[in-house]
């Protein structure tokens, strides 16, 4: 095989409010593989975020280098499996974002180029996926118009991210969302990104229980463990670990146990791919606890494979793909969103010009 990359940055259409400060613009990385036939090719993304990913964000085009140098010594593999252990062999278990990226350009090519890495009814336009509608931090006024827009737009599961202004404001706009501006059945979830503390998470949650909160993903930040398995046992709402994940590929099965939650998230380009995700599936299942898989902000390419694994694994839940939209120099691709659910438009085309002088060297 033969291997490269490029660098490119994503702009957000608009100052996306998250806990960890205000986004403008996203860096991720194309990776191409080519095998014997030059005309066809594999396209993955490697997608880490500073100050979260375990990626070593000043050594990873140095760590990148290296793969592509060694997938010339490599055949590729013939099933997905042998795709799973090889992106492990080369990228190991310190840089998921390029483990992740390699899955994915070799899952692609192995199907013949196409953008198609898991064969199922998402891809050809039979079976949607639904995903919540997200609210990003903002004044009380910009939450409530997101929130506003979001019906609109057909969404029956919104999640709001909290954290950002006074807890009561916020309080406020999930209220006016639960009965001012839902007409019909709205499923309300709330991703604090570790914005409580120890001491007032329980006071929060209890506030946020009259509400009828779906879930909270991760109220305290992650590494405390201790605090976060006391509140998973007496919290009035579900929790969802997410951040807490990260890093934790060795002892999912302790970390789980301990813990308790209600619910994890899953983020395949944090975690270290599709092998890795279906480990964290596996070993919840047999506690007992909920998931559901969320995108983390990348291109249209990283989430068009991320849909089709949600398909192919499936569980019902809502998912959260609908980052899709957020950037104004996207790859055009058919994802589509519509009444709060992600589709493949097979009606329209991938449209690779502004990656021309990479797909084409």
């Amino acid at each position: 095989m033969q291997g490269s990359y490029i660098r490119y940055r994503l702009k957000f259409n608009f100052k996306a409010g998250t806990s960890r400060g205000v986004l403008e613009e996203r860096l991720v990385y194309f990776i191409k593989i080519t095998d014997s036939d030059d005309r066809l090719y594999g396209l993955g993304e490697c997608a880490p975020l500073a100050g979260l990913s375990i990626d070593d964000i000043d050594t990873i085009e140095e760590k990148l280098n290296v793969c592509m140098e060694l997938l010339a010594e490599k055949a590729l593999p013939e099933t997905p499996d042998e795709v799973y252990y090889l992106s492990e062999e080369l990228a190991g278990k310190a840089y998921p974002a390029i483990r992740f990226g390699l899955e994915m350009a070799m899952l692609d090519l192995l199907q013949g180029g196409k953008r198609l890495l898991f064969s199922n009814e998402f891809y050809f336009s039979r079976a949607p996926i639904p995903i919540n509608g997200l609210i990003w931090m903002g004044s009380k006024r910009e939450m409530l118009n997101q929130g506003r827009d979001k019906i609109k737009a057909g969404f029956r599961c919104i999640k709001m991210k909290v954290g950002a202004i006074n807890f009561d404001e916020e309080l406020h706009v999930i209220e006016s969302l639960r009965y001012g501006l839902a007409e019909k059945e709205l499923t309300l979830r709330v991703d604090a990104n570790g914005a409580f503390t120890a001491e007032n998470a329980l006071v929060h949650l209890e506030k946020l229980c009259q509400f009828d909160i779906h879930s909270i993903e991760q109220p305290i930040m992650p590494g405390n463990e201790i605090e976060m398995a006391r509140l998973c046992k007496t919290t009035p709402v579900p929790i969802a670990l997410d951040e807490e994940l990260i890093g934790r590929s060795a002892d999912k099965r302790e970390l789980l146990k301990f813990i308790r939650p209600q619910y994890i998230i899953l983020k395949p380009s944090l975690l270290g791919g599709f092998m890795e995700t279906l480990d964290w599936i596996r070993q919840a299942g047999e506690m007992h606890i909920g998931w559901w898989i969320t995108s983390a902000l990348e291109s249209n390419i990283g989430l068009n494979a991320i849909a089709q694994f949600t398909k192919k694994v499936d569980n019902g839940m809502v998912h959260g793909l609908g980052t899709g939209g957020l950037f104004a120099n996207n790859i055009p691709s058919p994802l589509r969103i519509s009444e709060g659910n992600l589709i493949y438009d097979d009606k329209d085309q991938w449209d690779y010009t502004i990656l021309d002088d990479f797909i084409s060297g």
